[in-house]
């Protein structure tokens, strides 16, 4: 996998676990469909996975947020944007 097809995820759980996931970019996503799958995803209340082989299925309410990379260049019109984390 380049570097240009490389996409991550890592979820933080409310129990302060965290899981990271590295997956290819889907070859005809653009970033507006990628964020109405987002979307539904997460209407559905859950996450569902194939990794390794595995069906995972991740309930939405154990998920504190998702930090996926790299952020698609189209955002929905009340995304804030340059956000950087500050501790």
């Amino acid at each position: 996998m380049n570097e240009r097809s490389k996409r991550s995820m890592i979820i933080h759980f409310n129990d302060g676990s965290q899981k990271g996931f590295e997956f290819p970019a889907p070859v005809s996503d653009s970033d507006a469909n990628l964020a109405a799958r987002i979307k539904e995803a997460l209407d559905a209340r859950h996450l569902i996975l194939e990794a390794d082989g595995a069906l995972i299925v991740i309930p939405v309410e154990s998920i504190k947020y998702l930090q996926s990379h790299p952020a698609p260049k189209k955002l929905p019109a009340y995304a804030l944007k340059g956000v950087r984390f500050k501790d």
